[in-house]
């Protein structure tokens, strides 16, 4: 078996190993920003404004603007009241869920990131219509009055989608903090979009964080969290956030100055998504939006290797699980590219 976990080299539409090349269905880089050339000539502008990175923290007297400034940008474009951004996703998970563990009773969604766990979170095996029918019935039962809601916004492995709708049945009267990771959703759905309906689940006595890795769809090595005024200040006091260096100084340039390559990203994806969906829609499993599709078949990855396409496949949850195969289309994959899976897969199904 070929072995490619020590490559030299990005993973874009291609992947050149041992004088093979190979088509690269797989990663995270949904938007295709890993190796696209502007938005590396916008990172190299960064380079050369800021520097390769600022190991000072954020309560230091000395700051560069551009960290405020792609954190009011980042919450405009997203529609939100305040944004903070990390060196990570994880740290940001982590973040929120330190500050907001003795707000309420924490209630874990099945599948939950384990960024969002407070040591080891007891995730539960329903699925998750069955467990928010039933979370919904145990808030509105329970004596407590506050409880925070952590949770994936989408099943980036099957893929499935989340119905959140089932939690406007909560009473009014108990707060609720939605703590919902969107890593792999952000800016899929749409160009400056989450992927839930953080709009469906307002109400009195409700708190909505979403929190993000940026460095799958939107390409950018940092962590942010969306949410209120009043939780960002909180948030802010922090240590994870006042104690932790910044994310690099010339990753949010690119972030902030690219606004215009991500509308571009996005286009390209979703029709790339399109044309798979017209193509191989019964063959394969996929939702709306989701650039992610899988297929039944354990031996897929090995099946498809020999027709020099390399896919995501790993076990999952446990390491004694069949593996989980993941056919991922970029915005960077070409319709030559699309057409060779397609054939690919139609001769193997």
């Amino acid at each position: 078996m070929r072995n490619f976990q020590r490559l030299q080299q990005a993973t874009g539409r291609t992947i050149r190993h041992e004088d093979e090349t190979y088509l690269f269905f797989g990663g995270t880089a949904y938007l295709g920003l890993l190796a696209d050339p502007d938005f590396m000539d916008l990172y190299k502008d960064g380079i050369d404004r800021y520097g390769l990175n600022n190991g000072t923290s954020r309560n230091n007297n000395i700051q560069l603007a551009i960290y405020d400034e792609a954190e009011q940008r980042l919450a405009k474009r997203f529609a939100v009241d305040d944004c903070l951004l990390l060196s990570s996703g994880y740290l940001a998970a982590q973040l929120c869920i330190q500050s907001l563990k003795d707000a309420g009773e924490l209630l874990y969604a099945p599948n939950a990131h384990p960024a969002l766990w407070q040591a080891e979170a007891p995730l539960p095996s329903q699925d998750f219509n069955a467990w928010a029918s039933n979370t919904v019935d145990y808030i509105n039962t329970s004596t407590a009055d506050a409880f925070v809601i952590v949770s994936n916004t989408v099943d980036n492995m099957t893929p499935a989608l989340y119905d959140f709708s089932v939690f406007s049945r909560v009473s009014p009267e108990k707060k609720i903090y939605f703590l919902l990771d969107d890593s792999h959703g952000i800016g899929l759905a749409a160009v400056n979009a989450f992927f839930v309906d953080t709009q469906a689940l307002a109400g009195e006595n409700r708190e909505i964080i979403v929190v993000a890795s940026l460095a799958k769809g939107m390409g950018t090595d940092a962590g942010a969290i969306f949410c209120s005024k009043q939780l960002a200040a909180q948030f802010r006091s922090s240590p994870f956030f006042t104690g932790s260096s910044p994310s690099s100084p010339a990753a949010l340039y690119a972030l902030t100055a690219g606004e215009w390559i991500y509308k571009r990203q996005w286009q390209a994806l979703h029709n790339n998504k399109t044309y798979l969906d017209h193509h191989l829609g019964a063959l394969l499993r996929s939702i709306p939006n989701f650039p992610v599709f899988t297929l039944d078949m354990p031996d897929l990855f090995t099946r498809l290797l020999a027709k020099n396409i390399l896919i995501t496949s790993f076990s999952y949850p446990l390491p004694t699980d069949l593996p989980i195969n993941r056919i991922v289309v970029s915005a960077s994959h070409k319709q030559d590219d699309l057409d060779y899976l397609i054939r690919a897969l139609q001769s193997l199904c």
